[in-house]
């Protein structure tokens, strides 16, 4: 009797693991979660037939704030599997549902999957020069977070990039697309004024990372915002000090204009 947390990977059903598939078909139960992730390629249904087993789909309201109800009392009966997209433990960041289950007695492992923070190596930035990461958020009334700004100004004093994930309403089929993102900082440059996102800010657009055709783009924000990068998800990448390997890569494939090469933030 145990839980495990089982990444999914980050685009369709073939991402998973050999080990995460052999340890799903085993388990007497399978929850996932959807809200923290958006698998273009797959739907539910390819995912349950290649386990084999029905799956029971968690809002977020279910994981978060009735986690003990639903899912540890099944791993008190038999071998249950919590499957999550990408990685369990990293841009989803269940750590706090493995310490539930310590509380209530239930011995829990984790399976990981590919995840965006490897993925995104596939951008040519080298991954130890990433910074804090953010999210950009979708503005509400009466709430229009600007932390991620903050964000990318600490990391660019430091010459470190910064990964933006783009909002997600699962439950309103809404997926934030870099063109809102950028349209969503503009908005926030224009109340602090600080320089720090601009349209001649240089920003890479990765969309839906782990398929073998991602769209990978590069260049500034007001060559950039009126593009189409295809369907979501997609994340937002503002590089800081560039290694000229870096620049060049951006050139080479992601269209990056040739002068960065010069420039080289």
């Amino acid at each position: 009797m145990a839980l495990y947390f089982i990444g999914l990977g980050l685009y369709d059903e073939s991402d998973i693991t050999l080990k995460g598939i052999e340890t799903a078909r085993k388990c007497d139960y399978i929850f996932a979660e959807f809200y923290t992730s958006l698998m273009a390629g797959t739907t539910l249904e390819r995912i349950e037939r290649l386990i084999g087993k029905p799956i029971r789909v968690l809002s977020r309201e279910e994981v978060e704030l009735h986690f003990e109800d639903i899912v540890l009392p099944k791993a008190k009966e038999g071998d249950v599997a919590f499957l999550t997209a990408g990685d369990p433990m990293v841009a989803t960041t269940h750590a706090e549902l493995r310490i539930r289950a310590k509380q209530m007695g239930v011995e829990s492992y984790v399976i990981h999957a590919p995840s965006i923070y490897s993925a995104v190596a596939i951008t040519g930035l080298q991954i130890y020069k990433f910074g804090k990461s953010a999210t950009v958020a979708y503005p509400e009334k009466n709430w229009f977070p600007t932390s991620h700004y903050d964000v990318i100004k600490e990391n660019k004093e430091r010459g470190l990039h910064t990964l933006l994930f783009l909002d997600i309403k699962a439950e309103q089929n809404r997926y934030m697309r870099a063109n809102e993102a950028m349209e969503i900082l503009l908005r926030v440059e224009e109340m602090k004024k600080g320089g720090v996102f601009t349209p001649d800010t240089l920003v890479v657009i990765l969309a839906r990372a782990g398929s073998l055709n991602p769209t990978l783009r590069a260049g500034y924000v007001k060559d950039l915002i009126g593009e189409d990068f295809g369907s979501p998800p997609h994340v937002l990448i503002v590089p800081g000090r560039l290694h000229i390997v870096e620049a060049e890569y951006l050139v080479a494939f992601a269209g990056a204009p040739e002068e960065i090469l010069e420039k080289r933030l």
